[in-house]
């Protein structure tokens, strides 16, 4: 296991506006939104029979929720050639999708102010379940349109190699 050291100069936590993503060894370009990472472990009770009217619990099947990704529409296609790899229009017999592709681990890296890594988080064998290439369009309205994908995943860890930089003072 990794040891921790800390920046005893550090004192406030890291922002939630400063990642990137990363898949296939390139970051994915306009990412502005990334959903909670979230793990819930079921508990399971039980009890015997001399003990008194209390329960005991355990811990059960442990669930990863999905995690959805969001960025401006643009002409880069990565969203959708990962979410063509499940479905793909006209997809009938004889012209079905391979799966073999379809499962992609992703790299979340979280950034301090002076533009450093800090922390990385290795998401395991994501797949697109949901494809939304534009949000409602609405002539009235001020805004970016907005595209996501919803990322099934089978578990995530910290990349525990990432150690926390000293940070740049300035002079």
């Amino acid at each position: 296991m990794a040891e921790f050291t800390v920046n005893a100069l550090r004192f406030d936590p890291y922002k939630n506006f400063k990642f990137r993503v990363k898949w296939d060894g390139r970051y994915v370009a306009g990412v502005s939104k990334v959903s909670a990472l979230k793990r819930t472990t079921e508990v399971v009770k039980h009890r015997h029979g001399g003990d008194p009217s209390t329960s005991r619990k355990s811990p059960g099947r442990t669930e990863f929720d999905a995690i959805t990704l969001e960025r401006g529409v643009t002409h880069d296609p990565e969203f959708e050639r990962w979410a063509g790899l499940v479905w793909s229009f006209g997809a009938g017999l004889g012209a079905e999708t391979s799966l073999a592709n379809f499962r992609k681990d992703v790299l979340l890296e979280v950034y301090n102010e002076a533009g450093q890594v800090v922390l990385t988080y290795k998401i395991y064998r994501c797949w697109v379940s949901e494809f939304q290439p534009v949000a409602d369009f609405d002539a009235n309205a001020n805004a970016i349109s907005i595209q996501h994908i919803k990322l099934e995943n089978e578990g995530w860890e910290r990349d525990l190699t990432v150690v926390e930089p000293t940070e740049p003072t300035l002079a």
